[in-house]
């Protein structure tokens, strides 16, 4: 193979790589949050007082149509670990429900 040859090749290269990258960088799949009125300290406090437990994990997300932008907060509230969703406009617990996922039954798969 001669110089040209190989200087042709690595140009091609090169722009493919580019090309990839510049493509993987308009397939972002991030969603801009909207402000929260409630701070996160303020949707864990709503949480913990409401399923009379202690957070351990807490997330802002978009959930249901329209999007509508939520606390979602697992508590542990003695045995049940529970998934309490906080409105962030107004601080009110939205919904609460068990979550069987994460309760440990030894012998299964790692929760």
């Amino acid at each position: 193979m001669n110089r040209s040859t190989k200087l042709v090749i690595a140009a091609a290269a090169a722009i493919a790589s580019v090309s990839v990258g510049v493509l993987a960088a308009t397939q972002n799949d991030a969603v801009i949050p909207a402000p929260a009125a409630i701070s996160l300290v303020q949707a864990i406090q709503a949480a913990e007082q409401h399923a009379t437990g202690r957070a351990i994990r807490a997330e802002y997300e978009a959930s249901g149509k329209p999007r509508a932008w939520a606390y979602d907060i697992e508590v542990v509230a003695g045995a049940k670990v529970l998934d309490v969703k906080v409105d962030a406009t107004n601080g009110t617990v939205i919904s609460s429900k068990e979550d069987a996922a994460d309760r440990d039954d030894d012998g299964d798969k790692e929760d």
